[in-house]
């Protein structure tokens, strides 16, 4: 629907109602996901962050998506989804925990209607099925959106899900963020048809759409939400988009994929796109892009803010938070711990102890 260059062209398939206010919101959406995404970077390569993922590249697909679905709706992400966290209000403390090793999740799932993050390649499409079925049999009024990249595709977990969504009827939109590469393995060597080919002939809704635009996004989303809530199949929508960083932090994509390649898609960047069609119609003008670049700097800031005060965990966390329910044996293991590091003067242990 809009192309690289901003040029906006209705698709009569999908109907959207495209308003100035529509467009403003989205660009926003994904302009502030990606400074919250660039400051995250530093503070991993500052060492303040054990490990970052970015979702540079992939903002259209998220924001497109995230805003496609009631927020009521619940949300299965993998471990990218920041843009799409960010809409649902989750904030860069919580989200941040996580990667700095001081939390399993810093978020509250219940609240945000947005689970946690999912390190288990593909995981969390089995999880998101098990609750899109409990949905179901419980008759509440809602559905679930689970993200999962073209990587996972290739696991077992995701395949398992996909069919069990159709047998059991589960209200569920599956949406594959395929950018292309599943850390240093390219799609066509490791698939041999399209995902949502594949995900067809399981008996799925499907659907393929430009990742990198995201009101083409938002309305095949709003579509397939809409036929999934009103009893249809469950759905899966497979987003062509493009990592333009690397896997993780730790990975240095230079080295299986060339930079000619990586211009190409920069050059279809979801951010421009919508802000080409914004200045091309009048719909803002370059006080709304002033006070935008203002709003990135505090999200900045306050990111940073809210990193460097994250309180480190005390150990005893760690055996409170191992069940559900603290078994006796556990806690004993825990009271005696907490005696042995109340035993030295300074009451911080032998690790302590063993510096002096």
């Amino acid at each position: 629907m809009l192309a690289p260059d901003g040029t906006l062209r209705a698709d009569p398939r999908f109907p959207l109602d495209v308003t100035p206010a529509l467009c403003r919101d989205l660009h926003r959406d994904m302009f502030l996901a990606r400074r919250f995404d660039e400051e995250a970077l530093a503070l991993q390569r500052q060492g303040e962050l054990g490990l970052w993922l970015m979702a540079l590249g992939q903002e259209a697909a998220q924001v497109g998506s995230i805003r496609g679905i009631a927020t009521h709706d619940h949300v299965f992400p993998s471990y990218r989804e920041h843009a799409a966290a960010l809409c649902r209000g989750i904030g860069p403390a919580e989200i941040l925990a996580q990667w700095r090793g001081v939390a399993h999740s810093g978020w509250d799932p219940a609240r945000y209607r947005f689970h946690i993050n999912s390190l288990v390649l593909g995981a969390q499409t089995l999880h998101a099925t098990g609750y899109a079925l409990g949905v179901r049999l419980d008759g509440a009024p809602e559905i679930v959106l689970a993200y999962f990249g073209d990587g996972a595709s290739s696991q077992g977990d995701v395949n398992e899900a996909l069919n069990w969504a159709v047998v059991t009827k589960a209200p569920i939109v599956f949406f594959c963020q395929n950018n292309q590469w599943a850390i240093s393995t390219a799609t066509a060597q490791q698939m041999g048809a399209p995902v949502h080919v594949r995900a067809a002939g399981f008996g799925l809704d499907t659907y393929f759409v430009d990742g990198n635009d995201a009101l083409a996004v938002h309305a095949v989303t709003v579509r397939a939400a809409d036929r999934v809530r009103a009893g249809g199949p469950p759905a899966l929508i497979e987003a062509l988009t493009y990592r333009v960083a690397g896997h993780s932090t730790s990975d240095d994509p230079r080295i299986y994929r060339s930079e000619a390649e990586v211009d190409l898609w920069r050059e279809r960047d979801p951010v421009a796109r919508l802000a080409a069609l914004l200045r091309a119609e009048g719909w803002a003008g370059e006080q709304h892009f002033e006070q935008l670049d203002r709003e990135a700097r505090k999200l900045a800031e306050e990111t940073r803010a809210a990193c460097l005060s994250l309180p480190d965990p005390a150990l005893e966390e760690t055996f409170r938070h191992t069940f559900a329910e603290e078994p006796p044996l556990l806690r004993q293991e825990r009271e005696g711990m907490s005696a042995y590091q109340a035993s030295f003067a300074d009451g911080t242990g032998p690790v302590a102890e063993a510096d002096r």
